[in-house]
Order: structure tokens, then sequence, then C-alpha cells
């Protein structure tokens, strides 16, 4: 089992960027495939990328495509979200979430375990 905590959001203009942290509990967490979701008001949760369980392969949705990376710090047991060129409508809750993994894929769907989410505001 791993507990998740998000961190790093908060209120940012247009064009700005942010880093989200995902820290993990757990000597396992290398074992995990971890992905980022988000979720506006009024709108269904939207998968926005993962990253494998070692870290070699990452997945961004099309929506963030060249804007945001995702990383992960095994040694630290965090996984990062970089968001560069925000745009009001990434306005959201962000969420982190485990899936355990025997593979490099990375889940778009149906994760185990999950943050308990992080504002992010982009003011235009």
């Amino acid at each position: 089992q791993v507990q998740l905590i998000e961190s790093g959001g908060g209120l940012v203009q247009a064009g700005g960027s942010l880093r989200l942290s995902c820290a993990a509990s757990g000597r396992t967490y290398r074992s995990y495939a971890m992905g980022w979701f988000r979720q506006a008001p009024g709108k269904e949760r939207e998968f926005v990328g993962g990253i494998s369980r070692g870290g070699g392969s990452t997945y961004v949705a099309d929506s963030v495509k060249g804007r945001f990376t995702i990383s992960r710090d095994n040694g630290k047991n965090t996984m990062y979200l970089q968001m560069n060129s925000l745009k009001p409508e990434d306005t959201a809750v962000y969420y982190c979430a485990a899936e355990p993994s025997i593979s490099d894929a990375i889940p778009t769907a149906g994760y185990d375990y999950w943050g308990q989410g992080t504002q992010v505001t982009v003011s235009s």
C-alpha cells in the first residue's frame, strides 16, 4: 500500500509555471506506475499524464503536450509535474495516483491509490 501527498499548487498568471510534487510513503514506490489527473469544476476527471515505474517512459495528454513534463525520483519517492505556459483552462484540482506495475506500461485509468489533490488556479 502507498500513501500519496500532493503539494505545489497555487495561483499563477497565464503564461506562468508551477511544479507539483507527489510524495509517496512506502518502501515499494519503485514498483508503482504513477499518474497525474485533474478535475475542473463541473467537468469529468481528466488524465494528464503518467510515468512508468522506473521512470523510463512518460506520457502526457495532447491537451498539455509541449507544456507539461512528468518526472520521478525513486530515491526520494517523489513524482513531479512541471507545468509551463499555463492557461486559464488548466485551472483544476490536480491529483496524483499510483498503480502497482510489473512492466513499463503507463496506465491511463484504474489507479488504486490517490492523493488528496492540490488546487491550481491560472488567472487570465
